[in-house]
């Protein structure tokens, strides 16, 4: 069985949805703007564009610590299984 809305609950729900459509729609647009962004740095500085949107994620999490150990870690178990060529 369906559940019935008030006229207020209605409008409030309407209100929500489209605020987040629209919400939904801007970090769209912001996403697609970081991301020619990027590919303009990226080719202008010959670095990967995946290298500077991993940047960006650290630098936003500020992880960078974490982002050491964790290789510190990976690099070890490529060492002692002999594959770090």
């Amino acid at each position: 069985m369906a559940r019935a809305f008030g006229t207020n609950d209605i409008e409030r729900l309407k209100q929500l949805i489209n605020e987040g459509l629209a919400v939904t729609q801007e970090i769209q647009d912001l996403r697609e703007g970081l991301r020619d962004t990027v590919k303009t740095v990226a080719q202008e500085l010959d670095i990967k564009p995946a290298t500077l949107n991993k940047a960006i994620r650290i630098a936003f999490k500020a992880e960078l610590q974490k982002s050491r150990d964790d290789f510190d870690e990976l690099e070890d178990i490529l060492t002692n299984v002999g594959r770090t060529a």
